[in-house]
């Protein structure tokens, strides 16, 4: 049986589509059909369903890739390894949010540059696209709180980055922590979301997703769009936490980003809950691609590093 067949039947198999399977192999779509329909032929039995939107996997086909797919990662890896005993140059390209990226995800991986790699990165803030990217073949790796389903990809946590309700020393004098006074809890328990209202506030987005999360696991309610509105919205963290530290408002922040400025006073922490919130990061690439050696080793030293993160 043809390797090249096989490889392609895992490919479709993983990325659920003959376009996507075409992207990731560098095919095009018609020669992937039509190899998985050779493949067919040689089987005599269907592989795929095909459906209006990608394909679904025959029991025979499911079969196939159970046994298939371990041994062409495997061929795979003996490839790169003689690759890289070759000194041949790999590019590994990487996708996330951009303030996760430059200050943990980059320089974790940079040390991969003396090991005969080079780095390209792309900024990018919405998960779905950077996972579109990935499944594309654009990326060959994503960092991204957004935990994919199906076989395409293959996800592993890296760690838990807790938020933090922040603002600078003015606004945090001005808030009242007696919750009685606003039909809160007892005293000494979590401050009343009321004795915020008032207080400007920063967000990355509109629609306030960082405060809504906050707000959801701390407070149990939503935020009171009508008493806070973001009066100003910038996509990434770095200027989130610049526009708090110049009196703009408050932020809920991950603390890794902003504890440097509240270790100087720079900014107050306005609760301390029991149980902060949380948000876990995933390390994520295409299923079988950890064959690769520099994906491997990208990984393995991202892993390395987040256990001190």
């Amino acid at each position: 049986m043809d390797l090249a067949l096989l490889r392609t039947f895992v490919a479709v198999h993983r990325a659920g589509s003959f376009t996507r399977a075409a992207a990731l192999l560098g095919l095009s779509q018609p020669a992937v059909t039509s190899q998985i329909r050779t493949l067919e032929r040689q089987l005599g039995r269907p592989l795929f369903l095909r459906r209006a939107r990608g394909v679904t996997p025959t029991a025979v086909g499911d079969e196939l890739a159970h046994k298939a797919a371990p041994h062409l990662d495997a061929l795979l890896r003996i490839t790169e390894a003689e690759r890289d005993a070759a000194g041949t140059l790999r590019t590994l390209h990487v996708a996330g949010p951009p303030e996760f990226l430059c200050l943990r995800v980059l320089p974790a991986l940079a040390p991969l540059v003396g090991r005969g790699h080079t780095l390209r990165s792309t900024l990018q803030t919405g998960a779905e696209a950077a996972l579109d990217g990935l499944a594309a073949g654009h990326h060959d790796l994503v960092v991204t709180t957004a935990q994919p389903r199906g076989g395409l990809f293959t996800a592993t946590a890296l760690c838990d980055e807790e938020h933090v309700l922040v603002a600078a020393p003015y606004w945090a004098a001005l808030v009242d922590t007696d919750p009685l006074r606003h039909g809160g809890p007892a005293p000494g328990s979590a401050l009343a979301p009321a004795a915020l209202d008032g207080i400007p506030l920063v967000e990355v987005h509109e629609s306030l997703p960082l405060v809504t999360r906050y707000w959801a696991a701390v407070f149990d309610t939503a935020p009171d769009t009508k008493s806070m509105a973001a009066t100003v919205v910038a996509p990434d963290l770095r200027a989130v936490l610049e526009c708090v530290l110049a009196g703009a408002g408050l932020a809920v922040l991950p603390r890794y980003l902003c504890q440097e400025a509240l270790d100087r006073g720079r900014i107050v922490a306005l609760m301390e809950p029991p149980v902060p919130p949380l948000r876990t990061w995933f390390l994520v690439v295409r299923t079988g691609s950890l064959a690769l050696t520099h994906l491997s080793m990208a990984r393995d030293r991202l892993l390395e590093a987040a256990s001190r993160w």
